[in-house]
């Protein structure tokens, strides 16, 4: 069985990326939100809108890193992709699951077929599969060049990139219907975040992170830097004809927030893995889908019981409203729910328990 090196920085990163998750999606009052906590209406960009594409980005890091390891000993290429994809419908049967539960507890919640573990799941059986049989990185990056720029034509050709007029919309609409995220029975017009089209581009910035974890594992660090500028400097060109857009999941969108992945993942290495700095973050990247899928099923039972309110109303609102105002009061909940799900992964971490999905 081969053995991978682990790097604690991508633990690190995966973990605050985790935590981030849940901090955003918590929050004690939806009416009073941060806007950088909040993801951009349509076009455009928040802090918020970073959080999923560098889960992905470091999905790809790690998912290069353990197929290379396999591969490089000799493993049987069959045996290595079933693996792949049944733990690919785990996930999405998982995020399924948790859908589900959603729908049963909380009042006014319609089923939703995708969602983020179904996301994860596709990406992950995607990139892994062209990992294995598409090995040269050049013809990776083709891959993944040839296919921003067909999505790019394909957003082209649908002839909007405005709500609902757009081809992402239109698909989602036709084939997910009721299933979507929002669905308007009046008008029979649905939307996705994690939609069919535009996973295509997560699977993008996934395949950013499949470089950039093997440019860290091979030292090329001063090459991580130039492809981050080089990044940054493609997006902001690019958002000039096609703009920032997390629900559309556009080209220019993948490189922005892939640029700053790759930055973000090469300062933490630089201090983590090089300079021996605690890696903050690493017990909650140890457990990452377990964490996410902890805190959902909690939020679904503190919202069918009613405690979410009750706690935000007779604990936060009270004590912190009129002394630092509504936005600080629900931002506060969001992240004391956070920290008891660090507390817990850290317990976990402690006792060597470690949860795979």
């Amino acid at each position: 069985m081969s053995t991978v090196k682990r790097y604690a920085a991508l633990d690190a990163m995966r973990g605050l990326t985790v935590a981030a998750m849940l901090f955003v999606n918590n929050a004690g009052d939806w009416s009073h939100v941060f806007p950088w906590l909040e993801h951009a209406a349509w076009h455009g960009c928040t802090p918020a809108d970073f959080i999923f594409p560098f889960f992905l980005f470091i999905l790809g890091a790690s998912l290069a890193m353990s197929l290379d390891a396999q591969l490089g000993k000799g493993m049987d290429v069959a045996v290595v992709r079933k693996s792949i994809l049944w733990r690919s419908l785990r996930m999405f049967l998982l995020g399924v699951v948790l859908h589900l539960i959603a729908w049963a507890l909380i009042d006014g919640r319609h089923f939703r077929l995708m969602g983020v573990l179904q996301r994860i799941g596709i990406c992950y059986a995607a990139v892994a599969c062209l990992i294995i049989h598409v090995r040269q990185l050049s013809s990776q990056v083709m891959v993944g060049l040839t296919a921003m720029l067909a999505y790019w034509a394909l957003l082209a050709w649908g002839g909007s990139y405005e709500p609902h007029l757009n081809l992402v919309d239109k698909i989602d609409t036709a084939i997910l219907g009721k299933l979507a995220y929002s669905y308007d029975v009046q008008t029979g017009l649905a939307q996705e975040p994690e939609g069919l089209l535009s996973t295509l581009m997560a699977m993008a910035s996934a395949l950013f992170g499949v470089w950039a974890g093997r440019a860290m594992r091979d030292g090329q660090l001063k090459q991580m830097l130039a492809g981050a500028a080089g990044l940054i400097l493609l997006a902001l060109i690019w958002a000039a004809y096609l703009p920032f857009n997390k629900q559309l999941w556009t080209p220019s969108f993948v490189c922005w927030t892939s640029a700053w992945a790759i930055l973000l993942l090469l300062g933490m290495h630089l201090l983590i893995d090089k300079q021996g700095w605690p890696a903050i973050g690493k017990s909650f990247g140890v457990n990452a889908i377990a964490a996410y899928a902890g805190a959902w099923l909690a939020t679904c039972v503190l919202a069918w019981t009613g405690w979410d309110t009750l706690i935000y109303q007779q604990i936060f609102a009270p004590a912190l409203v009129k002394q630092f105002g509504a936005d600080f009061s629900s931002f506060a909940y969001a992240a004391v729910f956070t920290l008891v799900f660090a507390a817990l992964t850290f317990a976990m971490n402690k006792k060597g328990w470690r949860i795979t999905i």
